[in-house]
């Protein structure tokens, strides 16, 4: 698997030219599909089975209708598939030594979901799904069907109530909720992509770090959201998507600026990048199906300076050592709303100001998994908050810290994410995590001041 990754990539650096000097390679899209596809036949065979196995139930059925995909369905099609085609049911049964994995549609999904309707012999498609159902007598038969989690909440009213209505009696009291079923298997990474998730994260820092530049910001006349559609822009040049839509904001010591007080249910203000701000940007990227999800900071030099004020760069570290105390809380097993209270007891008592609303990432943004706080929720949130952590899983370490700064006679919010992943014993940043601010413009050692 590894070696045919590599040739993938090696195969890629001939063929696509790099858009800077220091842009990861990005691979033409046929490609990406042969990656993930290898990657979703790997999944199959490894994730799937344990979580299954995990989770006590023996039938997953996935029933979803073309452009009303189930979000487990869209991550287990073929990439030639991009959507559902009418109404694709697939099947994973569990027969106690090896999984099968059959499809009630006209046609094979993928390489592993296998054909088992034939319209001309059974010409209803239900009856054919009750049938094969039957003729396994499954203890527990798991549809995504989930009040807390969309990405576990896939199957239509129609079709769970279409599906109560083929089953016999004594199947239909088997029917069980999916939901763990559904968020193990999205949240957990394997191997394989984490060696690809690096370069994924390497790519998305260094777009931002292009972004916060010269190349693109011109204090005095550049706007926030000149840099924010400059982020939509490059996105689609690289030919990647993002999941959502940037944010740039600046602080600054103006008692005007009130951005240190605004909420996160609005976006920002659009202002004119200026000397001595601190701008900010919120950004995401998905690349061969797994998404990033950054904040970092800049600063704009004023004439003469060369560095970031001391109190910012104060700020800053204070807010990385939030991120150590969040961090250094995760154990298997642990809740989210259990990692939240001691992380913030803990920052607290070392005279820290902190919010932490911090969230699984991978095939969604906002994945699946434990939420760890809420930006208005810092008391715990209820059921989501209280699914346990569990090893191989990554995370977008979303936070922020607040500072007093005398020199603006304001309070600040220093508000930082990083992509990191949880091998169950600890975490690490799946690209590092920004250590300084970036400076704009960059210094030019060989000019003096």
């Amino acid at each position: 698997m590894k070696k045919q990754l590599l040739l993938l990539f090696l195969l890629g650096l001939t063929l696509i030219p790099l858009a800077h000097a220091q842009m990861p390679v990005i691979l033409p899209l046929r490609q990406q599909a042969q990656v993930t596809d290898a990657w979703l036949q790997n999944r199959f065979t490894t994730v799937l089975p344990a979580i299954m196995r995990r989770e006590g139930v023996d039938m997953w059925l996935i029933i979803a209708r073309e452009y009303n995909e189930d979000p487990v369905l869209k991550t287990m099609l073929p990439a030639t598939w991009l959507s559902a085609r009418r109404t694709t049911m697939l099947i994973i049964y569990d027969n106690g030594t090896s999984l099968e994995a059959l499809a009630c549609a006209r046609y094979d999904v993928g390489t592993f979901f296998k054909k088992a309707w034939d319209p001309e012999a059974q010409p209803d498609q239900w009856k054919r799904l009750a049938e094969i159902i039957q003729q396994r007598n499954p203890k527990k038969i798991a549809v995504n069907r989930s009040e807390y989690y969309g990405h576990a909440d896939g199957i239509s009213s129609f079709h769970y109530d279409k599906l109560q209505e083929v089953l016999p009696a004594n199947l239909q009291s088997r029917v069980v909720s999916g939901e763990r079923l559904a968020i193990g298997w999205l949240e957990t990474r394997t191997p394989e992509e984490m060696v690809v998730y690096e370069q994924i994260g390497r790519i998305a820092h260094q777009i931002i770090a292009e972004g916060f530049s010269e190349t693109v910001i011109q204090p005095g006349i550049t706007t926030t959201e000149d840099v924010v559609w400059w982020y939509r822009q490059r996105i689609k040049a690289l030919q990647l998507d993002t999941w959502f839509h940037p944010s740039v904001d600046v602080q600054r010591k103006d008692p005007d600026s009130r951005e240190n007080e605004r909420s996160f249910a609005s976006r920002p203000d659009a202002n004119v990048i200026m000397p001595g701000d601190l701008v900010h940007v919120d950004f995401g990227i998905t690349y061969l199906g797994l998404c990033t999800d950054t904040q970092e900071n800049a600063y704009v030099l004023r004439a003469g300076e060369t560095e970031a004020p001391a109190y910012l760069r104060q700020a800053h570290q204070k807010a990385l050592r939030l991120m150590d105390i969040f961090t250094g809380e995760f154990r298997t097993g642990r809740t989210g709303n259990e990692v939240l209270a001691d992380a913030l007891r803990k920052a607290k008592a070392e005279g820290l100001n902190p919010t932490i609303y911090t969230h699984p990432i991978g095939f969604h943004g906002h994945a699946a998994g434990p939420t760890i706080g809420l930006w208005d929720q810092q008391g715990g949130v209820p059921y989501n908050g209280d699914y346990p952590l569990y090893p191989n899983t990554a995370y977008s370490i979303e936070l922020n810290n607040r500072s007093f700064l005398p020199e603006w006679n304001k309070e600040i919010r220093m508000m930082m994410e990083e992509d990191a992943f949880f091998d169950g014993q600890s975490v690490r940043y799946i690209d590092g995590r920004q250590r300084e601010l970036f400076l704009i413009p960059r210094p030019q050692a060989h000019l003096g001041r």
